[in-house]
Formats: C-alpha cells, structure tokens, sequence
C-alpha cells in the first residue's frame, strides 16, 4: 500500500514538473535578448535630405548583446533599369541612455554597419536604450504631381523580435500631406497591422499594432505637394549617374571604343578583293579537294570538311562506310581504285593505322581526332595566308580591349567575391585554350565556343554583383568580337579567283531541269558523274540539291554504291543518302572526336521593405 502511495506521488511530481516545464522555457523566451521599442523620428529637409532619429530600447544578457547593438544601413541600391544608386549616409549623434556613447562605422558590400558600443566594454544584463541620429540624402522621390518619402523604418534584417514600433514623419515646413500609406510583414508583403494619428506638431504618426518577428518590419509611404523640397536638376542627376556607374560608364566606352576600332580595322584590311565573272562551271578548280574546297569557302575548318574527305576515300576505293542505324563504321580497303591526295593519305594512314575497321565513338576519340588534326594542319599549310588572310592580330587586340574592360569594371565594382569568380574564370579559360587546341582540333570552333562561354558565365555573375545593364553590354561586347572574328577575314586577289571557280561550280551542282536546259554542253549525268561530284556538293552545303538531281536516273539505274552500306539508302534512297552523309556523319564526326566527359549534358502599389531606408541589426 505504502508503495503505490508512493509510486502515485512520483507520477505526480513527473507530472506537475512536465507541465510547469513550457512556463519555464516561455518565462527565459521573454526575459531573453530583443528589441522593446522601435522608434523613428524622420524630418524631411528642404535640401531633400532626411534628418532621422532612431530611439531602440533593448534587453541585452550577453547572448548577442554584449558591447552594444549594431545597425545596418544601405547605402547602395539598383533602380527599375539595373542602374546602381549609392545614398549618402552619415552619423551625427550616438547616445545611450542619455550619455554619449562610443561607434565606429564600417563599410560592407551594399552598404554601412553601425557598431554602437565600446570593443572593451561588456554590458551586464538589462534595458538599455541606444539613440542614433544620421542624415541621409537622395532618398526622395519625386514625381510629376508630387513629392514622396518611401522609407522602410525599421528594416527586415534584425536577429531580434520588436515588440513595438512607432514612426513620426514630418514633412517639409509647411508642407500639407497629400496621401500616405504604410506596410507590416516580411519583404515585399502588404500587411496593414498599423493605426495612424496626427501630433499636435502636423507630424503622421504610425503606430504598429502588433510585435514584429525577426524578419518582419514597418514600411511608411507619404506625398506632399511639389516646390516644398528642392528637387535634383538635370545636371546633378547625370552627375550622380557617373558617380554610381563606373563600371557600367566604363564597359559602354569599350563597346564604343571597340566598335570603331573593329570598323576601322575592317576597312583597312578585312574587305575582300571584288567578286569576278561568276558562271556555271561543270569541274571543281583544279586539284583542290572537296576539303580544300570547304575549308576555301569557310576560311576555316570544320567536322563537315573531314566528312566530305571520308566520302572522297569512299568513292576513290579507300574505304566502307557503314551507317548502322546510329553508329558509323569505316572499313579499310585493301587497294583504293583512284590516286589519293597527300591530304587523303594522310587521313587514312592514321584512322587504320594497325587496324582494319574503326568505329567513330569516343572510344576511338585519340584516333579521330589525330585524323582531323592531320587534315586541318595541310590544308592550313596548303591554303591559309596564300589564299586567305584571317587579320588574327587584329582580332587578338580586340579581344584585349574586353579583358582589360573586364578588368576595369571587377575592380570598379570592388567586390572580393566577383574578384575571386572572375580570377577563376580566366585561369579555367587559360587552361582549357591550350589544352583544346593541341587534344581535339578544330581551334576556331572551340576557341570561340570557350571565349562565348566565358562571356555568357561572366555576364550571369556580373548581373548579380554589378548591374544587368552592365551584363547585357558585356554580352554585346561578346557578340561583336563575334562578329569580327567572321568579319575581318579577306581572301587574297588569288583567293578571290578560287572562290570565283567555286562560287561558278556550286552553281552547276545546284541547278534545276529548265536551268540544266539552259547550259551549254553540260557532262552527261551518270552514277559515275554523281559519285565524283558528291563529297564536293557535301563541302558546299548542297548535298540535297545535288542527289535530287539524279534520283531518277540513280533508280533506272538500279544503283547501289559499294562504297556505302546503310539502311538510308536501302529505305529512302538518294535522299536518305544526303541527309545520312551530310549532317549525321558531320555530328557523328563532332562527337567521336571529343573524350568523354569533355561536355556537360546537364499610392498603395509599395510593400513592406520597399523604398530607401531598411537594413536591420543585431548585437554585437
């Protein structure tokens, strides 16, 4: 009996403990750190600046609070447009309890921290109450009808709960108040827990009604009448715009600078020579092959030139190609039946070099890709400079005009972080040129790819730590080099011939039947004739037009090449044939030449927090 006595008054203890337990904890939540009483006296200057007083009551225990609290100001914002606006801020006065008190202000990434307190001094536990009185300028907005304060008064960034808030605004001298309006919650919400009343002063008084959360504040709105405030001339606007957009001012002179530069540069070395006499022509110039003849067209190299080149050895004898529903095979000959250029056997020496068969994945990558280089670096030999000039030094000073915009604007912005991203970015970029032109060839295509890329990853970040206005310049700055890269390439009066002969030939291969009519002793159409000229109609783009030609003729023939297996030519013909030898063997060609891994596959319209003002705080 005696033990469930006992028993019955533990249980009873545990019981009565476990339910004081939430009175307990709720009595150390009210005793802990938070902000008492938040009030703000604002006084609108005729000057336009803002004289504010900010009186905040705090309990501190030396959790947060232990010298003093600090108060966080902007100073920095972005307008409507993605122009920066720098406010001016200054503190005047620093008190607590009355007293003078000890501050120093630094400087952070949008804006100012107040440190109210002394490093040395420790607080013991208790209320305080900690006056600040700054001015800050440019925080007006003027309208056509009317002027406006849109101050954010107690800012969304506190650590502590306010458990009650009070704003006085008090406008110019004699100015009445048109409309107000004012906002409670977290950012950007439209909460209107607040009452309003007038002092005696003609000064709005708004009161909140309810305590704030860590995160959640007051926002007031209130217009008077024009003419009671001195508003910014044209002068000072533009003054201010300069003074706050270094860098954007910077990056839109470059773009200038580079654009006149890039004109004048053209004019002088990057027009070509005057087309000739262009006519039908029935043979390819001379001794130029399908890849010379692209790589002429281009004045430069791409995977559709090495395309056109496996089918040149295809129709010469040299090899097999064998289109396997999604995967190519090349198999070697023994003998090929025509002459190969040195070009040609360069290519088939190092695709079959100890093997019979390749298959074009990229496994086979170091394989195919010595290929390409091998093609790339003759025809470079071959052609460049004598028949064509790229003007790459020019280019290249273009290219340093943008970096040292670049340059100018990370440390204009003055951001660490931006600094450290864009380091990184320009040694990735440092790297990986290198090291693209001497593993997978095709340079101008993946020299260009990583300069785009960089420019395109660079004007993301610059959107977040500089402004999208400057961003969207950096871009065009890209785009432009773009442009010029194409732009400042000539042909030489030799070059100019060539392309004459060429321009003359893809005119034949693309000519229609009452076009055809009109020639004068055109070669008769044969499956010999279709298989010469086919790799010169894939260098030229005209594939397509090329087959359609002799479709029927190919049919009456019953033509089936030996030099191509594939189920496009079994099901559709001399159509499928193009589309399979065109575009699908040039990306099969792209994609087989890369290692794996070298691509990734993967009046009432304000809010709480809007307007200037804002910030927040917390102890220190």
């Amino acid at each position: 009996m005696v033990k469930r006595l006992l028993f019955l008054v533990v249980l009873s203890l545990l019981f009565l403990v476990e339910m004081g337990g939430p009175t307990i904890a709720e009595d150390e939540i009210a005793d802990g750190e938070r902000i008492l009483s938040f009030a703000s006296h604002i006084q609108v200057q005729p000057d336009a600046s803002l004289l504010v007083t900010e009186s905040i009551v705090v309990r501190a225990t030396g959790d947060q609070i232990k010298r003093g609290i600090v108060r966080d100001f902007p100073t920095i914002y972005t307008d409507r447009y993605g122009h920066k606006v720098k406010v001016g801020f200054r503190v005047l006065e620093v008190r607590r309890d009355g007293a003078p008190e000890s501050f120093h202000v630094e400087s952070v990434a949008n804006g100012k921290k107040i440190y109210l307190g002394k490093k040395e001094v420790f607080l013991p536990t208790g209320e305080y109450v900690y006056t600040l009185k700054y001015r800050t300028t440019r925080q007006l907005g003027f309208f056509a009808d009317f002027d406006e304060l849109y101050w954010n008064v107690t800012g969304h960034g506190w650590t502590f709960s306010l458990d009650q808030v009070r704003a006085v605004v008090e406008p110019p001298s004699g100015a009445p108040v048109l409309q107000y309006a004012a906002y409670t919650g977290t950012m950007g919400a439209r909460g209107q827990d607040f009452k309003v009343s007038t002092d005696p002063a003609g000064c709005l008084v708004f009161t909140a009604t309810r305590g704030f959360a860590s995160g959640e504040g007051l926002t007031v709105a209130v217009a008077w009448p024009k003419g009671y405030v001195q508003s910014p001339s044209w002068s000072s606007r533009a003054r201010d715009f300069l003074e706050d957009n270094p860098a954007a001012i910077l990056v839109w002179l470059a773009l200038m600078a580079l654009c006149v530069y890039y004109l004048a540069v053209w004019h002088k070395v990057g027009r070509d020579p005057p087309q000739g006499l262009v006519i039908p022509l029935y043979e390819p110039p001379q001794g130029f092959s399908p890849a010379a003849v692209r790589y002429l067209k281009r004045m430069g190299f791409d995977d559709k030139a090495f395309a056109a080149t496996l089918v040149n050895l295809a129709v010469k004898g040299g090899l097999v190609i064998e289109d396997q529903g999604g995967e190519v095979i090349l198999r070697s000959r023994a003998k090929p039946a025509a002459p190969l250029t040195g070009q040609e056997g360069k290519v088939l020496s190092r695709l079959f070099k100890g093997r019979d068969v390749l298959k074009l994945t990229d496994r086979n990558h170091a394989t195919i890709g010595a290929a390409l280089k091998a093609l790339e670096s003759s025809l470079e030999w071959e052609l460049k400079k004598k028949h064509f000039i790229t003007n790459s030094k020019y280019f290249a000073w273009g290219i340093l005009l943008s970096f040292l915009a670049l340059a100018g604007v990370v440390l204009m912005a003055g951001n660490r972080d931006l600094m450290m991203v864009t380091g990184f970015l320009v040694l990735w970029l440092s790297i990986w040129t290198p090291v693209s032109m001497s593993l997978w060839g095709a340079k101008d295509q993946r020299l260009m790819a990583g300069f785009f890329s960089f420019f395109a990853v660079l004007a993301i970040i610059i959107t977040f730590f500089v402004s999208p206005l400057t961003a969207m310049v950096f871009v065009l700055l890209a785009f432009l080099n773009l442009l010029f890269y194409f732009l400042l390439k000539a042909y030489t009066l030799s070059g100019r011939r060539l392309m004459d002969q060429i321009d003359g030939f893809r005119m034949y291969l693309t000519a229609a039947e009452q076009q055809r009519l009109e020639l004068l002793h055109p070669p008769e159409r044969t499956p010999q004739l279709f298989e010469n000229y086919l790799p010169y109609a894939l260098a030229l783009d005209v594939e397509n037009e090329w087959c359609e030609q002799f479709a029927e003729i190919l049919e009456k023939a019953s033509y089936a090449p030996d030099w191509y297996r594939g189920v496009s030519w079994r099901s559709l013909g001399t159509g499928g044939l193009a589309s399979s030898l065109g575009s699908s063997l040039s990306s099969t060609i792209s994609s087989s030449s890369s290692p794996p891994g070298s691509s990734s596959g993967s009046g009432g319209g304000g809010s709480s927090g809007g307007g200037g003002g804002g910030g927040g705080g917390s102890g220190w």
